[in-house]
């Protein structure tokens, strides 16, 4: 027991609670990273003169990128360190942010841009390794849920830096760039300091009960498993449709709901502020139960009623109650259930892999969702089919989530 609490504490702070602020903070930089770019589609289409099309490109050639270098990134983390992979990555995030914002050209900037995507794409799997050996069993999913909180802050952290800058104050659309920028590397250093390769999580007694010959790991094996499958696609059809909301919500409340500067990014915060506490409860209630099957059949309906609902109604009050609902149930709060149905399944030799694979199957939804919604705009004048293909998707991920096995947990019996 010693081993475990001089391994797993550091002064004051557990070191698992280092990890969760740490990795809470990665997210949070890397969505504002991302989302600091929503704002100023207006300005770059402009400045660059593109169609609607082009602009979803700057996105989609992102996630390209990011998702391209999931599995290798995952791979490489099991074999050479997670740490390894993580730490140089970020640092490397921010440099290429710098970068984006000195770009003159839109072929510059979009190749740029796919670097930022490149250097991001280290981080998903071995963060969710590092963060699920560290984090106490009994903690999984609520440690996760703040982890994964990070997403919702930095969107709209993301959104009002940009906002703000460029549309409230008149500056240069390329100024949230650095600031960001700046916050990343100072972020990567702290990792470089904080995070360890292998914390012991489990006492000698409990490492010598759960020792197994070791096995060759084959990535189909992932495939054959049927949560791990299910989860897979249900990650898919819900990343669509967050990223899309995401990358066009700013823009669809400017030019087709008609609102103006500062009130843009209040509205489009709506639903990454509503996703913290909804990320909390149901992480909360999914580990009281022990179970996960039952709470993404309750969120993946509710999350498709809500998305539609954001351009099905005309009235400005169901808008703001729909894109809160979103939050509440959408992609932000249905990551961290399904990332510990993920982490119960997956083989332990391999997690980091089968955490890249289960995000590179999400993100190729996100390369698809901006091309996709810009293009139906630019046929349809309107993002609105855009928002019902992706309501749609959340109706396969609940068919998905059907077809996943869980064992009832076993009830404490008082001695």
């Amino acid at each position: 027991m010693m081993q475990r609490e001089t391994s797993t504490k550091q002064g004051m702070i557990p070191y698992w609670v280092k990890i969760v602020i740490l990795f809470f903070l990665g997210w949070l930089l890397i969505y504002a990273a991302r989302y600091i770019l929503s704002p100023v589609l207006g300005g770059i289409q402009q400045e660059f003169s593109l169609s609607k099309s082009q602009i979803g490109l700057i996105a989609s050639y992102n996630f390209i990128a990011y998702t391209i270098l999931q599995i290798p990134a995952g791979i490489l983390g099991d074999k050479i360190g997670k740490k390894k992979i993580l730490v140089p990555g970020f640092l490397l995030f921010g440099i290429f942010t710098v970068v984006t914002g000195l770009m003159p050209t839109y072929a510059f900037f979009i190749t740029a841009w796919f670097m930022v995507g490149a250097a991001q794409g280290t981080f998903y799997g071995p963060q969710y390794a590092l963060s699920s050996e560290a984090i106490p069993e009994h903690r999984i999913t609520i440690g996760s849920a703040i982890i994964n909180s990070g997403m919702a802050f930095g969107t709209s952290i993301g959104y009002f830096i940009s906002t703000y800058v460029y549309l409230e104050y008149g500056m240069s659309w390329r100024i949230p760039f650095f600031i960001v920028a700046a916050l990343i590397i100072v972020v990567g250093l702290f990792m470089w300091k904080v995070i360890k390769e292998k914390p012991a999580v489990a006492t000698n007694a409990e490492a010598a009960a759960t020792a197994e010959p070791a096995v060759k790991f084959k990535m189909s094996s992932l495939f054959k498993n049927r949560n791990l499958l299910m989860a897979y696609i249900t990650i898919f059809c819900s990343i669509y449709g967050f990223f899309m909301i995401l990358t066009w919500l700013p823009y669809y409340l400017e030019h087709e709901r008609g609102l103006e500067g500062g009130s843009i990014a209040y509205v489009a915060s709506l639903l990454p502020w509503a996703a913290i506490p909804g990320s909390l409860i149901f992480s909360y209630i999914s580990d009281r139960m022990g179970r996960r099957r039952p709470v993404l059949l309750v969120m993946l309906p509710v999350a498709f009623l809500a998305t539609a609902s954001i351009v099905y109604f005309d009235s400005m009050p169901i808008l703001y109650t729909a894109l809160i609902v979103y939050g509440v149930f959408g992609k932000i709060s249905t990551n961290p259930v399904l990332v510990a149905l993920v982490a119960k399944t997956a083989p332990k030799e391999a997690y980091s892999t089968a955490f890249s694979v289960y995000n590179f199957i999400g993100m190729t939804s996100s390369i698809i969702s901006p091309y996709a919604a810009g293009y139906i705009s630019d046929k349809t004048g309107s993002l609105t089919l855009a928002f019902y293909l992706a309501a749609g998707l959340l109706v396969v991920g609940f068919i998905a989530m059907l077809f996943v096995k869980e064992e009832k947990p076993e009830r404490k019996v008082a001695a």
